[in-house]
């Protein structure tokens, strides 16, 4: 008959789990504290190349794009407020300030032709001509960041990816699986027809014709009845747009 364990058997149990709990404790305090040291260290040192590199992070958008991915991994956001270091050393709190407020003044100016949608190298470009030629240069990744402090202050604008591009949305209002569908099929030409939905992406004509009034209504689309088939086209003006700038750059 197997014996139970006593008192003292079982005491010395609570004994030896409270001693390793205690030692598992211990290594965790250690382990937190070593983290916190060298964290501490990692923003030491990059302060001290922030420092160095000052110039080539406010005159250089790859290497400050760069330089925000370097901060990300040890968890410093030098966009985190306006005041403090880092923006007594980059000014980075001004410089993406202004950067937002040029933003939303050619989302602005562009919307009677595009609809309020804008593809985002087009949104660069525009914002860089604002900017003028003494201006530091800037990147997607700039405008990217700049946005994304815009939607913290409730701005109505926002970054959308459809197929392989990035546009950039400054009208309220959803923007739903079958509206990006819809704008995906329609790249490369600019155009998508309601027949072309309902052979393509499966659609039913009700459902096609639906989204395409939507997005008429939104004034994100245009309608085109001077095709010679004479099918009704729509068209999209953002899209167009970015199909005439790849093709000046292609010349």
């Amino acid at each position: 008959m197997r014996r139970r364990p006593g008192i003292a058997g079982l005491q010395r149990d609570v004994q030896a789990r409270e001693q390793y709990r205690s030692a598992g404790e211990e290594v965790r305090r250690a382990t937190l504290q070593q983290m916190k040291e060298q964290l501490a260290l990692f923003k030491s040192k990059l302060e001290e190349f922030a420092i160095k590199h000052k110039a080539d992070i406010r005159r250089d958008p790859v290497f400050r794009a760069q330089f925000h991915t370097m901060c990300a991994n040890i968890g410093v956001d030098p966009l985190a407020s306006n005041k403090g270091m880092w923006n007594e050393l980059l000014g980075f709190g001004d410089f993406y300030y202004e950067l937002g407020v040029q933003i939303l003044e050619a989302c602005l100016a562009s919307r009677p032709l595009n609809g309020g949608i804008m593809e985002l190298g087009q949104l660069r470009a525009a914002v860089t001509r604002r900017r003028g030629s003494l201006a530091d240069p800037i990147s997607d990744d700039d405008i990217i960041r700049a946005i994304k402090k815009l939607k913290v202050l409730g701005s109505g604008i926002d970054i959308l990816v459809i197929g392989k591009s990035t546009y950039v949305r400054s009208v309220p209002g959803e923007f739903n699986m079958d509206k990006n569908r819809v704008i995906e099929l329609a790249q490369g030409r600019g155009y998508v027809s309601a027949g072309e939905l309902t052979s393509r992406a499966g659609w039913t004509k009700q459902r096609a014709e639906g989204v395409l009034t939507d997005l008429l209504k939104e004034g994100l689309a245009m309608i085109d009845d001077g095709a010679p088939d004479g099918v009704r086209l729509y068209w999209f003006p953002a899209l167009f747009q970015q199909q005439q700038q790849q093709q000046q750059q292609q010349q």
